[in-house]
Formats: C-alpha cells, sequence, structure tokens
C-alpha cells in the first residue's frame, strides 16, 4: 500500500511540475512577443527654437479712473423745475444740466432790487445836501452804508438763484439720470454721474523691488481683452510717496490716451511698464510645456537612439521666464536651433516614437488678437 501511495505521489508532483512548466513558457512566451510589440509613432507638431529679442517689460493687473469725475449733485434743496440733458450725452464746460425752482428767490431779488434802487436814490439826495452841510456826516454815512448793504442784497438773491442752476463743471460725458421733474431734492442729492475719458488714468500696483527701474515718464501698454485686445499707449506720471506696509507694494498711477473713449473707469486693465533695455531670449509656444509639480519641461525631437529609422523625443526639465502673447521664454534647458513639441506634449514620454507633421500649427504670435474675443 505504502508504494501505492507513493506512486500517486510520485504522479500528482509530475503533473504540477508540468502544469507550473506550461504556464511559465506561456508567461515567457508573452514576454518576448511584448517585447518584440512597438509602439506606433505618436503624432506631434513642432517648432525650432530660435533667438528672439523682447523688450522687458513689468506686468501688473491695473483700473481705470477718470481724470476729472464727479457725481453731479446740488448743494441747495429744492424742486427740479428743468431737465436740460439726456443720459450719455456729452458735455462741455458750464452747459446747463438742470435747474430748480426759483420762484421764491426771484421774488425775493425783485424787491432787493427795488431797495436798492431807492437807497440809490436816497444816496443822491444825500450827496448834494451833505454838499450844501445842510446834514451831518453821519447821515451820508449811513446812506452809503444802506445802499451798499441793498446792493448785496441784489448780489446775494443773484447767487442764491445761480446755485439752483446746475452746470457741467468740465467737458465730459454723462452718465445715467438719476432724478425726475417735479421732484424734490435735498441738498447733496444726486443728480447724474459725469466722467472725462480722454486721458483716462490708469492705475496699478508693482512689488517694492521694482520702484528702482520705475520714473516718472517711462511708457506704458493697456490692454483689455474684453473691448477687442487693442492696446493703449501711456506714460506714468506719478509714483506714490510710500509702500504699502501691509503688502510692500508701490502704487504707480499713469495717463493713457483714450480717443475712442473705450476705455471706461472702474475697468480692470493688463498694464505693462517699457523698460529701456532690449535682452535676448530662447522662447516656445506655451503649448509646448508639461507642467508638473517637480519641475516644467519640454520634449526635443532627436533621430531614434535604438538605431531604428524614425525620432524620438527626449524630456528636457527648462526654468521659464516671462509670458508674451503665445510664447514663455526659457531662461535654462533648451539651446537655440533645438526642436522642441509644440503640440501633443500630453501624451509622450521620454523617448518615445513621434511623427511630425506640422500642417496645421497651434498659435504662436507674441500679440493674438483671436477674433472671437
Amino acid at each position: 500500500m505504502w508504494k501505492r501511495m507513493l506512486l500517486m505521489l510520485l504522479v500528482m508532483l509530475l503533473f504540477v511540475a508540468g502544469v507550473g512548466y506550461w504556464k511559465f513558457s506561456m508567461v515567457r512566451a508573452a514576454i518576448a512577443m511584448h517585447a518584440q510589440f512597438a509602439q506606433p509613432p505618436s503624432a506631434v507638431t513642432t517648432v525650432v527654437v530660435k533667438g528672439q529679442s523682447w523688450q522687458p517689460v513689468l506686468s501688473a493687473v491695473g483700473s481705470l479712473r477718470a481724470v476729472n469725475g464727479v457725481t453731479v449733485s446740488t448743494d441747495l434743496a429744492g424742486i427740479v423745475s428743468e431737465i436740460a440733458f439726456e443720459s450719455g450725452a456729452s458735455v462741455k464746460k458750464g452747459d446747463l444740466l438742470l435747474k430748480l425752482d426759483t420762484q421764491q428767490e426771484e421774488a425775493q431779488l425783485h424787491s432787493a432790487v427795488a431797495k436798492r434802487e431807492w437807497t440809490k436814490a436816497d444816496l443822491e439826495r444825500k450827496r448834494d445836501l451833505v454838499a450844501k452841510k445842510t446834514i451831518s456826516p453821519s447821515d451820508w454815512d449811513q446812506a452809503q452804508s444802506e445802499f451798499l448793504q441793498a446792493d448785496a442784497m441784489v448780489e446775494e438773491a443773484k447767487a442764491v438763484i445761480g446755485r439752483k442752476r446746475i452746470l457741467a463743471p468740465f467737458d465730459g460725458f454723462l452718465g445715467i439720470r438719476q432724478v425726475n421733474l417735479g421732484q424734490y431734492l435735498n441738498p447733496g442729492a444726486n443728480i447724474v454721474p459725469l466722467q472725462s475719458l480722454d486721458p483716462i488714468y490708469v492705475e496699478f500696483n508693482l512689488p517694492q523691488q521694482d520702484l528702482a527701474k520705475l520714473a516718472v515718464g517711462k511708457k506704458l501698454h493697456v490692454h483689455v481683452p474684453e473691448i477687442g485686445g487693442d492696446d493703449f499707449t501711456g506714460e506714468i506720471n506719478a509714483i506714490d510717496s510710500r509702500v504699502d506696509d501691509s503688502t510692500r507694494n508701490v502704487m504707480v498711477q499713469g495717463t493713457a490716451r483714450n480717443p475712442d473713449h473705450k476705455l471706461r473707469p472702474g475697468m480692470f486693465v493688463d498694464v505693462e511698464v517699457l523698460l529701456p533695455e532690449e535682452v535676448g531670449v530662447l522662447a516656445v509656444p506655451v503649448s509646448s510645456i508639461s507642467y508638473a509639480p517637480y519641475g516644467d519641461s519640454v520634449y526635443v525631437v532627436k533621430p531614434a537612439s535604438s538605431g531604428a529609422q524614425g525620432l524620438e523625443v527626449e524630456q528636457r526639465i527648462v526654468r521659464l521666464g516671462p509670458k508674451r502673447g503665445d510664447q514663455v521664454s526659457v531662461m535654462s534647458g533648451l539651446k537655440d536651433g533645438e526642436e522642441v513639441v509644440s503640440s501633443g506634449v500630453f501624451k509622450l514620454r521620454p523617448h518615445a516614437p513621434v511623427q511630425v507633421n506640422n500642417e496645421v500649427q497651434p498659435s504662436n504670435e507674441l500679440s493674438p488678437k483671436p477674433k472671437d474675443t
């Protein structure tokens, strides 16, 4: 019996060994087939890195403010008797905007004029009498004083009537009307915003380390993508005398030309302060960059290292500099004349085979102006 058991155990061991060898052979064959499998090349576009000359700039986000901008209001109470403007209209300095009812003030003016005429006539009579010495000098002095007081009351009544005629304090564009005909206005009630639009102030902040590069008269470029991407030119006209102790930024004020009145107070804008000296840079499209926490990289196209026909990519860690439009400068990691992948970066890995097809290229402009923005 023990011989039969030993024989069965031997048969089982042989069976297990045979199954194991069969599976090992299959695995080894699969590994060999995988080793012989060649990944098809990925289709990519490329650009050749070329040195460029860039004018360095200091970039910031700023806001616009009118050189002259107020909300026109009244300093006297009264009922609106006339509105002489339309919302959104342009006005010149001194144009009538609004009149308050002045019936009571005009009546007071007529009374003051009548009193002045009486005191003037009395003054003329007493001029002759004092010359004939029929009245005392004090009577003459009192007549002069009464005339001057009456004349001052006339001027006061005219001033009150004038203050109820609201005039444009400067040339500009009106906003939305905030009053109605017949409405009673308290002192200080808002009537309509008034802004001068050309030129216009642009205010922005820069870090304190850039303070030495700033000076009054430096040229500015102001860019607003929301209104067609046009660039507006200007210059710095003032630098704040202090650095903000919470942000360590300094406020800068520039003046931009706005002949078409496209810029409006309150807008956010992209501001660039142009520095005088130009620098040489290596620039690549932003679409070439593979961004990662451990470092940004690009893929350089080279002949296949295995000796086979075709191209492959080499991953390079790069240090990036300023951006300009669709391009970004590379401070280190690339050389002039190298060919880098400009699209299709997301599907690549080191030494991956590629096929270059440059029939359709991504945007690569220093000053892009998309049609649908």
